[in-house]
């Protein structure tokens, strides 16, 4: 009890810190707005240390962060393997597949009032599929290896981008359509110029969504099926093993890689629509 209690003491006297920074004259500075959330973030895993060593929780219900670590040095390239199963083979494939199907397709939509009756609908009634109902299918389609985690990622990233390329096509005014008209511009020369740059927050908007969308997919359809590599194979059989230090260093190793990935693509968007008050500081 008596980690608990300073657990708790530690808690207090952070959280102090961390609201006198967050209100105080620099908190405009970049070094407290990045020194906030890490403070808050290491709060929380100390605590969680302290009250597990602390209450004596068994491992099989909540491992401390310290177990957790020391399962991902021993397992490096256990981990190594998995990530590069369902990440780079299954999720960043389906990911890629996914997309450039979804910004093709946007394109006939636009081009094609007939298509954006018929298949929007259509696309918002897949989109409410359950993955745990598809998953199994596609799985027995397309085989147990990368191949069908990838198909998995290909139906879930597909709606969404779709949704937000024909939105973001439809951004433009009429007064500047007709600008282009004037001007003796083709479809092409104003789609270059003027509705593909006005779409690209919305572009963003669907590659970041996507972005996490991609790896749970993955992850949950090799819960249906398969090789012996893979985040979502490591978590299933683990969890049959009881270790729950290797099902929560695949959770940290998923956690990571989506937010990089993330992170990534809305660092590309800050490039890309420098231009867009939403990237204006």
């Amino acid at each position: 009890m008596t980690l608990v209690a300073a657990a708790l003491v530690l808690w207090a006297l952070l959280w102090l810190l961390n609201v006198r920074l967050a209100n105080g004259s620099a908190s405009g500075t970049r070094a407290v707005q990045l020194g906030v959330p890490l403070i808050f973030g290491l709060t929380l895993l100390v605590m969680w240390e302290l009250i597990v060593r602390g209450l004596n929780v068994p491992g099989v219900i909540l491992p401390a962060p310290t177990e957790i670590v020391a399962r991902i040095s021993r397992e490096t390239p256990t981990l190594w393997a998995d990530f590069r199963q369902t990440f780079l083979k299954g999720a960043l494939s389906g990911y890629a597949i996914g997309c450039t199907a979804a910004f093709l397709t946007a394109i006939l939509i636009d081009r094609s009032d007939f298509l954006r009756r018929g298949l929007l609908p259509v696309g918002s009634f897949v989109a409410a599929l359950p993955i745990v109902g598809t998953a199994p299918i596609l799985v027995m389609w397309y085989g147990f290896d990368w191949q069908s985690k990838a198909a998995v990622v290909v139906l879930m990233v597909f709606f969404p981008m779709l949704v937000n390329i024909v939105a973001g096509l439809s951004e433009t005014t009429q007064m500047q359509r007709d600008q282009m008209k004037t001007w003796a511009a083709s479809y092409w020369q104003g789609f270059w110029k003027l509705r593909l740059p006005a779409a690209m927050p919305f572009i963003f908007n669907g590659l970041k969504i996507s972005s996490t969308l991609a790896l749970i997919g993955a992850i949950v359809a090799e819960f249906f099926g398969s090789p012996i590599v893979g985040m979502g194979f490591r978590i299933s059989t683990s969890v049959g093993q009881l270790a729950l230090d290797m099902v929560w260093a695949e959770i940290v190793v998923a956690a990571l890689a989506g937010s990089a990935f993330y992170g990534i693509v809305a660092l590309i968007e800050r490039w890309v629509t420098f231009w867009h008050p939403s990237q204006r500081r």
